[in-house]
């Protein structure tokens, strides 16, 4: 079974720390000693602090905008990054003869600068209400006119810094600036050509011409109407001419014909008959004659050339008829017809000019043609148009936002350069420090005094706790075996053992406090060598 640890009352904690308290007192000694006599060979260390605050801008805010805490902020943040650099600090440390004494142990520049770098402090100021935007440079060494110089030029370096960099920031934010501005100008000229070159490659095909092509097409079938309805008057005016024409030829024809019948005709006349008559007795007097004589007869001869002359007689009667009636046809042909001439000089220039109304109508056709293909073309134009026009404003939007900013950048920089914008001045500059703030001698006396006690409680502990697990009293023996303790039998010593323990631990006393002697100077030694206090007196 398991039996619970036995709990000291203070009262046995105090005997146990009487009984170990040269254990306790003497590293206590050595260590306080130790560190009383390296935190006293300590050198002094001083500090001189500036005050430096924003300046204002002398020019309104709408010209140089005011620089916000944020930006403040980082600004001074990226400017201490450079003035504790090594390249800053360097200079600093060999100028003033800084830290002479780890120079000549031989310790590295990187070390040395690590320590100013621990020695410098830059704090946003709060002491102060009038003050804003101001922040304190504090410097720690151990000269306190060398402390003042430097803590002096630190805040000349960020001064320096921070116009340097205002002036290159704004330089470079110009130069940014008139690049962008620049290639926005080409950009927006490169649109502006291509809005103009499409322009005029589209004249009359543009959104803004619609409404006038649209009248256009409008007058276009009004004309094309109008010459309709004449060709179509022209057309009946031919059609009516064509019909008198004809009536009036056919009238003409009818009086050519009327003339053969109002000539008389040779066969109704007297001298037709008689030469009928006197055809058709010499027919049969040459008949009655072949009866009685030969066809070779000369009397029949002479008969027969009576009848041929009688027939030609008549003959020549139709002849003359019929070239009577030629004649007046022909003389009532070559007479000229002035009705039938109107009518035909009439036709002929209503042809003419239903020709002259077809081409302008052709042509009024063609210009529709061509207004209906813009008025088509105008919507993919105004489409385009639009495109480049929206292209071409935001290219513009741009460009005038871009004016601005290099305006405004424009007069920051040039208020940089002349010191007109918001910059860092010192208020208070560096104060010559009239007595050292640090080491804190007597709190880190305290400290060694305090670590030296621990130091024994410790070896005290080590010692003691084993033994608070094992039986070592009555009370022990009762708690852990959980019986009455019926008697206690105390420790019996010769008398040698009597008079060697005393002796013997007298002698360990005596080498324990030789031990602490030694250890001091070795323990001083190693203080100084790891240079703990050193640290903490920065």
């Amino acid at each position: 079974m398991s039996v619970e640890f036995r709990q000291r009352t203070p009262g046995e904690y105090a005997k146990i720390a009487w009984k170990r308290k040269w254990m306790i007192i003497l590293p206590a000694i050595a260590i306080a000693v130790s560190v009383g006599w390296v935190v006293w060979q300590l050198p002094d260390l001083y500090e001189s602090s500036t005050l430096i605050v924003v300046k204002p801008s002398t020019l309104p805010n709408s010209v140089v905008p005011t620089i916000t805490e944020d930006s403040l902020t980082r600004q001074i943040n990226s400017i201490a990054q450079v003035v504790t650099s090594r390249s800053s600090l360097e200079p600093l440390i060999e100028k003033y003869e800084l830290y002479k004494a780890e120079r000549q142990r031989g310790e590295p520049m990187e070390v040395l600068v690590d320590y100013m770098r621990a020695s410098i402090k830059v704090e946003v100021n709060t002491s102060r209400n009038d003050i804003t935007n101001g922040f304190n440079i504090t410097y720690r060494g151990r000269n306190a006119k060398t402390t003042q110089a430097v803590t002096a030029e630190l805040a000349s370096k960020y001064i320096d810094e921070q116009t340097k960099n205002t002036i290159n920031s704004t330089s470079s934010a110009k130069q940014f600036i008139d690049q962008q501005v620049n290639q926005t100008k080409e950009e927006l000229d490169l649109v502006d050509k291509e809005r103009l070159d499409f322009m005029q490659k589209n004249v009359g095909n543009l959104p803004s011409e619609a409404a006038s092509l649209v009248g256009q097409l409008t007058g276009l079938r009004e004309q094309q109407k109008a010459y309709i309805s004449e060709v179509g008057r022209l057309q009946d005016r031919r059609s009516a001419l064509a019909s008198q024409l004809a009536v009036v030829k056919k009238t003409s024809d009818q009086a050519k014909d009327d003339i053969a019948e109002n000539t008389t005709d040779p066969k109704t006349t007297l001298a037709w008959s008689q030469l009928v008559s006197r055809k058709a007795d010499l027919e049969s007097q040459l008949t009655r004659m072949l009866t009685e004589l030969r066809p070779k007869h000369p009397d029949v001869l002479a008969k027969q050339a009576e009848v041929d002359s009688v027939k030609e007689a008549m003959d020549q009667m139709i002849v003359e008829w019929k070239q009577r009636i030629k004649e007046k046809q022909d003389k009532l042909r070559d007479r000229p017809d002035l009705t039938v001439a109107n009518l035909e000089s009439e036709s002929g220039l209503v042809d003419g000019e239903i020709k002259r109304e077809q081409i302008l109508l052709g042509q009024i056709d063609q210009q529709i043609n061509q207004v209906m293909d813009r008025i088509n073309n105008v919507p993919g134009a105004e489409v385009t148009l639009g495109a480049l026009d929206r292209d071409y404003q935001t290219k513009k939007a741009q460009y005038d936002a871009l004016l601005m900013q290099q305006q405004k950048i424009g007069l920051g920089a040039d208020a940089a350069s002349q010191q007109q914008g918001e910059g860092i001045q010192v208020v208070d500059p560096a104060n010559l420090p009239a007595r050292p703030v640090a080491p804190k001698r007597l709190m880190l006396m305290g400290a060694g005094l305090g670590a030296g006690l621990a130091f024994g409680l410790f070896l005290v502990g080590m010692f003691e706790v084993p033994r608070l697990l094992t039986v070592q009293t009555s009370e022990d023996a009762a708690h852990y075996t959980g019986l009455p303790v019926l008697v206690a039998v105390p420790e019996l010593l010769t008398a040698q053992e009597a008079q060697v323990i005393p002796r013997r631990r007298r002698l360990i006393l005596a080498a324990a406090i030789v031990a602490m002697v030694l250890a001091i100077p070795a323990l001083a030694l190693v203080l100084k060598l790891t240079q703990v206090f050193e640290r903490f007196a920065v």
